[in-house]
């Protein structure tokens, strides 16, 4: 956790991102038509509204700006080894006074080094990774295409690395720099050719490699590179730009490109960045972090000159006209953001908590209070508009960053949004907690929750291993035997959907056990996605398929008594089919399988019984066959049981009532899926744990 100093606002990312957000929907689709595929698949299977509604919260979630912050160091985690309290650090933390990020993500600066210098750090180690890449050796001729911050930085790593630097640009002040700092400058802007420059540039060879930090939609950029190479050479993609490639320009000469991954490498691996899982000097000499340390060293040594790269400064109370600044007409290139002095004794944690004005539609009086503990994209989405709209009053919302918390807790009307989530668990304020964090979080939130004497809704999976089952078991009984048992509901709402109860009130009303299919076209997830992590996540079996084994268990209305599971061998081991039995004879199969077309509808439910079928798709269609007086019935929109499950909640809390799941039924839920993640077979009461 560090205090911030100053932060650097990176112009070319920072101004795409303001455009992006100001844009319309019309142009942000067209910015990405990939997603445009994605919603039009969307609407087809789950409907309009749905669609809607999850698109409107995909484009309300704030995105924090920046990644070039200086500060010093006020809390550090268990396993951070070589910082200390009051370090001044580099970190690639956004725009905020206080900033948490990776161990591996931050590194100290050299005593020789302002703060101001400082802040271009990560800059520099994109700039860096790109030179590395194009590997340049001593004498080579370079040409940079744009010259921003990162294009300036680019040229002088060259030039100390002993080559020979073209800078090309539109801006004549940005040429100017680049040659005080020993490139020849190509100023386009002016009619200057390109190409013949490189040409007598290169003497007439063409020239080794070039690396491009500009900025533009059109492929020219890279054409023009192609051109500029010689025989073999060697182009770097740094920059943004469209990607359209000639073959003849790449097939004659055959010339290498690659596209340049930020600061290198660990960046957006997990275990590098959450995990703090270093890569071995040995085998990756150049990660993030250490490029980072590479720019420092160059900074200290006066190798490289980023004093000439500043602009414009702003404290961090005019924020806005540094953005006014950025996307107007009056020129700029580095423009740094400064931050309140923090007192002597300010070094320690800061306060992890802020008070929010009440908006509109906060909900007041006697209903239960709620909490919530996480505030990712579902909570935003489903679960807050849920409780607000059955009557609940929200009173806390907390998540790892704060960010995410805040702007939830504005929209919504909490009183208070925070980073600390044993403040909103031993709340006195608060009747009830909703645990809607990551999946290995959720069973010791749910202990502190029952030990501090909550009611708690918790996002299933309610644990990720026996182990913890058990210890959720004992505390819930050891509250029951002294007569102040907790309504403990995990949110399994499919089985709260209108018509999954239609299905269960008629199924009810015909003798003979039940045959009954679960389709789930769930869609193909990243290994590296944390769901997929055994750890945090657990796999999809455990954290998605369980709502399948439950609502199964719901319709057939008596006890698992055995279950199997089969997985297709893959890297992610999320297509499966999982066999369950019942105590009165019915038998079940759900069929999880994540290889499907997004095309094709997501969920599917059949039961046979007596001669009779009921098949409902995806929450919105439940057809009859050869029940007499129904031939099917269709909701207006998807309706997968989240409102019904949530009023059902707290009509229990009101009422003083057990929980609307029965306890006995989570714990048998919870088991058999536990099994069955582990690829064998859930246990059963033939088969103990």
């Amino acid at each position: 956790m560090i205090r911030s100093n100053c932060s650097l606002i990176s112009a070319g990312t920072e101004r795409m991102l303001l455009e992006f957000g100001r844009s319309g929907w019309i142009q942000k689709a067209r910015q990405q038509p990939d997603k445009v595929r994605q919603v039009i698949d969307k609407i087809r299977t789950d409907g309009l509204a749905a669609t809607l509604e999850a698109v409107r919260s995909k484009l309300d979630q704030p995105l924090p700006l920046g990644y070039c912050n200086v500060g010093r160091v006020i809390a550090l985690g268990e396993d951070v080894t070589g910082l200390s309290i009051g370090d001044r650090v580099a970190s690639n933390g956004p725009h905020a006074e206080v900033v948490s990020v990776p161990a591996n993500l931050c590194t100290r600066i050299p005593d020789d080094v302002t703060d101001e210098q400082a802040a271009f750090t990560v800059l520099g180690a994109i700039a860096l990774e790109g030179l590395r890449l194009a590997s340049p050796t001593l004498g080579e001729c370079v040409a940079v295409i744009g010259l921003g911050l990162i294009g300036l930085i680019t040229v002088q790593l060259l030039r100390a690395n002993g080559c020979r630097v073209l800078g090309v640009d539109l801006d004549a002040r940005r040429i100017e720099l680049a040659r005080s700092f020993g490139a020849q400058g190509v100023d386009i802007s002016e009619g200057a050719d390109p190409l013949a420059a490189a040409e007598s540039f290169s003497r007439g060879r063409g020239v080794d490699a070039v690396i491009i930090t500009a900025a533009a939609k059109s492929s020219e950029p890279v054409h023009q590179a192609a051109r500029m190479c010689r025989q073999r050479g060697r182009i770097v993609l740094v920059g943004v730009t469209g990607l359209e490639l000639s073959r003849e320009d790449f097939y004659k000469k055959e010339l290498t490109f690659q596209v340049s991954c930020s600061y290198g490498p660990g960046r957006y691996d997990p275990r590098y960045e959450e995990k703090g899982q270093d890569y071995p000097v040995g085998f990756v000499r150049w990660t993030a972090q250490r490029n980072f340390e590479a720019v420092l060293d160059m900074m200290a040594q006066g190798k490289l000159d980023v004093n000439s790269l500043i602009s414009h400064s702003f404290p961090l109370a005019e924020a806005h006209k540094a953005y006014e600044l950025l996307t107007g007409d009056e020129p700029s290139l580095g423009i740094l953001l400064a931050y309140p002095k923090a007192e002597a004794d300010a070094l320690g944690p800061p306060a992890r908590g802020v008070g929010l004005p009440r908006a509109a539609g906060g909900t007041t009086g006697q209903a239960p209070r709620v909490n919530f503990v996480g505030a990712g994209s579902h909570a935003g989405r489903i679960l807050i508009p849920a409780f607000r709209e059955a009557g609940a009053v929200l009173n806390a919302i907390g998540s790892a960053g704060g960010m995410s918390a805040a702007h939830l807790g504005r929209k919504f009307g909490f009183a208070r949004a925070s980073s600390d989530a044993e403040s909103l668990l031993q709340d006195p304020d608060a009747h009830a907690v909703v645990i809607s964090t990551r999946h290995d979080t959720h069973a010791c939130l749910v202990l502190e929750a029952l030990q501090a004497g909550k009611h708690v809704f918790v996002e299933k999976p309610l644990c990720m291993s026996l182990h913890e089952l058990k210890a959720i078991e004992g505390a819930y009984t050891e509250l029951a035997e002294k007569g102040r048992a907790p309504v403990l509901l995990v949110g399994f709402n499919r089985r709260f959907s209108p018509l999954a109860a239609r299905m269960r009130e008629m199924v009810t009303s015909v003798p003979g056990p039940l045959a009954m299919v679960a389709t789930v076209n769930a869609g193909a997830v990243p290994p590296e996605h944390w769901v997929q992590d055994p750890v945090a996540g657990g796999g999809r079996i455990l954290g998605e398929a369980c709502h399948f084994v439950d609502l199964l268990r719901f319709l057939a209305g008596a006890p698992l008594v055995r279950a199997e599971g089969f997985q297709m061998e893959s890297p992610t081991r999320d297509t499966a089919s999982l066999q369950l039995v019942f105590s009165n004879g019915s038998i079940a199969t759900v069929h999880y399988f994540a290889n499907g077309s997004r095309s094709f509808a997501k969920e599917r439910v059949e039961i046979f019984v007596n001669g009779r079928v009921l098949q409902m798709d995806n929450f919105r269609v439940l057809r009859g066959f050869g029940w007499p007086g129904f031939r099917g019935m269709r909701l207006w929109r998807q309706d997968k049981g989240h409102r019904a499950c949530v009023q059902a909640f707290l009509e229990s809390l009101r009422r003083g009532e057990p929980s609307p799941i029965p306890w006995e039924e989570i714990l048998e839920v919870s088991r058999v899926v536990l099994g069955l993640a582990c690829g064998g077979e859930g246990p059963t009461p033939e088969r103990p744990s």
